[in-house]
């Protein structure tokens, strides 16, 4: 039996529908109340398991030989400070207890790239920079490198885990409606009048997903792989909307201090709103950090590959239009 903790969550229901294909046994590990909507049609085991309560984990756990721990909070927003310790760091550390107790064969642990230490530009990013809680930018990027540390510090005590630290995540199954889907649809809706400069990598989840699998049967004990695909310019990924859709992409691009305030400026709606933040002044700072990555040890350790993100758009593209036709009940 494999558990998937954030199963429902844009790499998490991927992930269960590779392990599903390849005839394993799943249990989806949810916190209460979770939407199933990621899991329609699989079959799937559903166990309840909330980040913030050990023995809510321990028994979902129980009677599994490999866990990936996927479950987190992601955000670009400021003021979650209190939210990202509670369930990225603390459940963390509850999970890797849990799987010590309950004798699991392999953690793979989803890090992500923004806990690494960012070298200067013209520094190719690698494994090789460290998780450093205080060398990183905010409290997303701070809470996933406490958490890799809590990872890394129980392997001495029995703990065979291996992590895995993805770039920018784009691709179909995005259900939840991440930054990325949010910009995507935001184009197809012709709502996206506004570009700006700076560039990212970003990489397909179903390649993510596949290299989980293969950190898992082949990555070495205390070792991180780093998960990237394209670095690509946002001007030329817009390029690859208006080449996939024939929706003419924005000519005007914000120079980076106005898109920077306007991301500050936007902060408080997206706060009180609620609203999926399309950009924030981090958002911004983060199109102009170093991207530059390489997955070089993931290709040769793991046989890690990628497919190239006009595939990645053109098939996203097809999932959101086969979503907005389909109205589907969930079953388990």
């Amino acid at each position: 039996m494999i558990a998937v903790t954030g199963a429902t969550g844009h790499i998490g229901n991927v992930l269960v529908r590779i392990l599903l294909n390849r005839g394993e046994e799943v249990k989806a590990v949810i916190p209460p109340d979770e939407d199933l909507t990621p899991l329609r049609g699989l079959k799937v085991e559903v166990a309840t398991g909330d980040m913030r309560d050990p023995d809510s984990l321990m028994k979902a756990l129980s009677g599994v030989e490999i866990v990936y721990h996927l479950a987190g909070i992601i955000s670009i927003l400021p003021g979650k400070k209190k939210v990202l310790e509670e369930v990225n760091v603390k459940g963390t550390r509850n999970v890797v207890e849990a799987c010590l107790k309950n004798g699991i064969r392999r953690l793979v642990y989803v890090s992500s790239i923004h806990a690494v230490k960012e070298p200067p530009h013209g520094v190719t990013i690698t494994e090789s920079q460290p998780f450093d809680p205080q060398g990183v930018p905010d409290g997303y990027a701070r809470s996933k490198a406490r958490a890799t540390l809590e990872v890394i510090r129980a392997i001495p005590q029995g703990l065979d885990a291996v992590i895995a630290c993805p770039t920018g995540v784009i691709g179909p199954y995005d259900y939840k409606v991440s930054e990325m889907g949010q910009l995507i649809r935001n184009f197809v809706n012709r709502k996206l009048r506004i570009g700006v400069d700076g560039a990212y990598d970003f990489v397909d989840v179903r390649d993510v997903a596949n290299g989980l699998v293969l950190a898992c049967e082949k990555g070495r004990t205390g070792e991180s792989y780093i998960f990237s695909g394209e670095q690509i310019t946002i001007p030329d990924l817009l390029s690859l909307l208006e080449k996939a859709t024939g929706i003419k992409a924005p000519s005007y691009k914000a120079p980076r201090w106005l898109a920077r305030l306007a991301g500050l400026a936007a902060t408080p709606y997206y706060l009180l709103s609620k609203a999926k933040p399309l950009f924030t002044a981090y958002s911004i700072d983060v199109l102009f950090s170093n991207s530059r990555i390489s997955s070089e040890k993931a290709r040769r350790e793991l046989g890690y590959t990628v497919r190239s993100l006009a595939d990645s758009i053109t098939d996203t593209l097809s999932w959101y239009e086969e979503e907005r036709k389909a109205v589907r009940p969930v079953t388990l």
